[in-house]
Formats: structure tokens, C-alpha cells, sequence
């Protein structure tokens, strides 16, 4: 109650949920592109139901989290040090989860370059992995996500109510805009390959900060709007192309003989 006390009569409180909001929703991102690459490979009558349950499960994740501070500030104490360098429970999940990242983006993309390996991971048409194999690995991921999550809006503020509004907004936004992002998705195969190359950037991020290499958030998202902004234009020219060659062949099947 205190928290939202202050929520309602400090404009400061205001400025911190805004910043907090925004940052959850760009942390979110990540798992986003996950669940919706991962969730177009089960069949169509599946897809909305295991996004639903993944960003349900991710929003579960983060609000028992933030109901145990106390135990995830320990995630960041030190365990063990090696080659001078010290790592905790957190660093080793990021790099677990940094890994499983790459690991999955590099298979898929050596399927794409290469179909006749037939090892289809994220193939809308393939039948290689079931309802329950997606959800165990959507919710892996977000136990990574969800850490990270987390622990940034720690040392963020010190307001529980403001840390709640945040996630539930950004996770509202997650769920808001899935669907939408796994249909544009299928319906371009060439972002397939955007959205895998977006993974292994993250999985490399993640062990890069797992092994104690800040690598600044803004750098990694810029570089990924960038690289979508170039891919948008590449889609408006192909349909373009696309639109003026039907013109043509339409013209010309009706030009009198």
C-alpha cells in the first residue's frame, strides 16, 4: 500500500514506472521472438494456445520472483571463481540459457541453408516437435528471461508496486503482441532467418554478460531495429516487384491480338 501511496502523490514514482515499463518491454522482446519463432513450428490449431501459456508462465515467473528479492539478490553473489574470474547462479543461467540459445538459432539456420539435412526445428510444417516439448522450452527460456528481468528492475527501484505494474504491463504487451509478430513471421519466410540471426545475438549476449562482459542493451536493440528497418524495406520492394509484374501480366493478357 505504501508503494502505491507513492505511486499516486510522487511524480518521481511516475518517471521511475515509465522508465521501468519501458525497459520490461524492450527485455521483452527476447522472449517474445522466442515464443513466436517456437510457436510457429506446432500445428495451427495449437500455436495461440501455447503463446498464451508461455507468456502466462513467463508473467508467473516474474511476479514469484519479485515476491523473493531477497533469494534472487543472492543469485548474485559469487559462487566460485575461475581463471579471475568470479561467477554466481545468475551468470551460469545466462550462459546455460545463452547457449541453448545458440545452439537452437545455429541448427535451424543450418536447416534453412541446407533443407535436405532434415532437421526441422522452427518449420511451420514440420510435425519434429510436440505441444509439449515447445512449452518446456518456451518455459526454459523464460526462467532465463525472467532472472534478467527481474534483477534489472531491482537495481532499477526499490518499490515493489512500481516493480509489479511494470511486468505485468510488459508482459500484457508481450501477449497483445505475439500473434500479430508469429503471423508476420510465417507470412514472410525471409524474417525466419532475421528472427534466428536476432537469437543467436541474444544467446551470444547472454554469455557474454555471463562471463562478466557488460555489453550495453542499447547497442544490441539498435542494431536489431536497424537491421529489421532493412528487412521492412527489403519486403516493400519485393511486393512492389511482385505488384508490378502481376500489372504487367494482366495488362497483357488483355491487350486485344
Amino acid at each position: 500500500m505504501e508503494g502505491l501511496a507513492a505511486l499516486a502523490s510522487e511524480p518521481a514514482a511516475w518517471v521511475a514506472l515509465a522508465t521501468l515499463v519501458t525497459m520490461e518491454v524492450v527485455l521483452g522482446i527476447d522472449n517474445l521472438i522466442f515464443i513466436s519463432v517456437l510457436s510457429n513450428k506446432l500445428p495451427e490449431h495449437q500455436r495461440v494456445r501455447a503463446r498464451r501459456i508461455g507468456i502466462g508462465l513467463a508473467l508467473i515467473m516474474r511476479l514469484v520472483l519479485l515476491a523473493s528479492i531477497a533469494w534472487i539478490m543472492q543469485l548474485t553473489a559469487p559462487l566460485f571463481e575461475a581463471f579471475g574470474q568470479p561467477f554466481s547462479w545468475r551468470d551460469l543461467i545466462l550462459v546455460a540459457g545463452g547457449l541453448f540459445l545458440v545452439w537452437k538459432a545455429t541448427k535451424e539456420i543450418h536447416h534453412n541453408i541446407d533443407p535436405r539435412s532434415g532437421d526441422e526445428m522452427f518449420d511451420a510444417g514440420a510435425l519434429g516437435i510436440g505441444f509439449g516439448a515447445a512449452v518446456g522450452q518456451i518455459i526454459l527460456l523464460d526462467l532465463v528471461f525472467s532472472i534478467d528481468s527481474i534483477i534489472t528492475a531491482v537495481g532499477m527501484t526499490d518499490n515493489i508496486a512500481i516493480m509489479v505494474i511494470a511486468v505485468v504491463v510488459a508482459v500484457g504487451t508481450m501477449l497483445f503482441a505475439a500473434t500479430p509478430l508469429a503471423n508476420f513471421i510465417e507470412r514472410n519466410p525471409t524474417v525466419v532467418m532475421l528472427a534466428l540471426s536476432f537469437l543467436m545475438l541474444i544467446g551470444t549476449t547472454l554469455i557474454a554478460e555471463g562471463f562478466g562482459a557488460h555489453v550495453p542493451k542499447g547497442y544490441v536493440y539498435a542494431a536489431m531495429a536497424f537491421s529489421a528497418l532493412v528487412e521492412g524495406l527489403n519486403i516493400m520492394a519485393r511486393r512492389r516487384r511482385e505488384a508490378g509484374k502481376a500489372a504487367e501480366a494482366l495488362e497483357g493478357n488483355i491487350r486485344p491480338q
